[in-house]
């Protein structure tokens, strides 16, 4: 049944995570200092995938100038552009002449398996069935795709229900053969006027064709909002292992800390897990459990934690620790000195700030 080809989609508009998406597309947002579309690539690979198109919208600039043709990974990359965001049934439609004939892996650009793929590849070319959904446990189904099993077959699939009748959610990753096309064309667009892949999925169950599932017992984030992208972030640097090869002068370096070459710290204290990248310069900081920090990045007199710091932001002076926090690019933030106290900001759209 080989070769199998792959489906990435990276063509959301990330509105909970603005505003950090409004510059920015949101599968490109870095975990533990990589983009989160790269971990979905590197899935791909490693479970012996070539042949990947990537689904893109508005953010394709910045898509197709992070992945280029994907040689980095030993992918070759093609785009497909989605001109609105019309549903992961869509997105299936207009990557029909790409996939032809032969089976594929979706993969949902914004979720992070921790496991990968490789095993689900394997039982999905073995088992031969028409498709395979991969399912996890959730405490809140209402906001997901739920399936219902009854003997280890899927019965029915519904998108949010108001009353679950089951905790098990889809997972971003889905296995196609050629049959999905078919359901595809025969449903019709949901109250948000998307194609829905559940309604697809059912489409094929009452056809009578073989829908298996999978249920994955290593974690598994969609990083859609700032607390799952902060988790994820926490659950990757937990595997994290001690490289520091950047340059350290009178510094407390514990744990597992990863420090890009080209970084310099100073009199700092550095608790692992933490990952900091290249061109950075940190100064008289703090910077405790599962912190990201990106390239480019200034800390001077300050403490972070649980945190991730996007590239060439600076935080500085601060009189409290910052934690549970996802700063952007180009961001400054820093004590200002003055009488009266005074907070002054420019703030961008649908942001949050905490001020004690």
């Amino acid at each position: 049944m080989h070769p199998v080809k792959g489906l990435i989609l990276s063509g959301g508009a990330g509105t909970r995570l603005r505003p950090i998406t409004h510059t920015s597309a949101k599968q490109l947002v870095p975990v533990a200092n990589k983009p989160i579309l790269f971990y979905g690539l590197e899935a791909m690979r490693e479970a012996g995938i070539t042949e990947v198109a990537i689904v893109v919208g508005d953010t394709h600039a910045e898509v197709e100038a992070a992945v280029g043709d994907g040689s980095p990974w030993g992918l070759r990359v093609t785009y497909l552009r989605q001109k609105a965001p019309l549903g992961l049934a869509h997105a299936v439609l207009i990557a029909e002449d790409y996939l032809g004939a032969e089976p594929f892996v979706m993969y949902l650009g914004d979720n992070l398996l921790k496991d990968g793929i490789v095993p689900f590849v394997e039982r999905f070319t073995q088992g031969a069935p028409d498709a395979m959904i991969l399912l996890q446990h959730v405490a809140d189904p209402q906001s997901y795709g739920v399936a219902e099993i009854a003997d280890g077959v899927v019965v029915r699939l519904v998108e949010k229900p108001a009353a679950p009748r089951s905790d098990l959610a889809l997972v971003g990753v889905y296995l196609f053969t050629a049959q999905i096309f078919e359901s595809v064309k025969a449903i019709t667009p949901s109250p948000r006027g998307e194609l829905e892949i559940t309604d697809a999925i059912q489409h094929m169950v009452d056809r009578g064709l073989q829908v298996q599932s999978h249920v994955v017992t290593g974690w598994w984030k969609d990083t859609g909002r700032l607390e799952d992208m902060l988790e994820a972030n926490r659950l990757i640097l937990g595997g994290l292992v001690r490289d520091v090869r950047g340059e350290t002068v009178d510094c407390l370096i514990e744990g597992p800390v990863a420090i890009e070459a080209g970084s310099h710290l100073t009199r700092c204290t550095v608790r692992g897990p933490v990952t900091i990248g290249h061109g950075c310069t940190l100064t008289d900081a703090f910077i405790g459990p599962y912190t990201a920090i990106y390239h480019g990045v200034t800390v001077d007199h300050a403490e972070i934690e649980h945190s991730i710091i996007l590239a060439n932001s600076r935080i500085s002076g601060l009189k409290a620790r910052l934690c549970d926090s996802l700063i952007g690019n180009d961001v400054t933030i820093c004590h200002a000195e003055g009488r009266p106290a005074a907070y002054r900001f420019m703030v961008g759209d649908s942001s949050r700030i905490g001020v004690i």
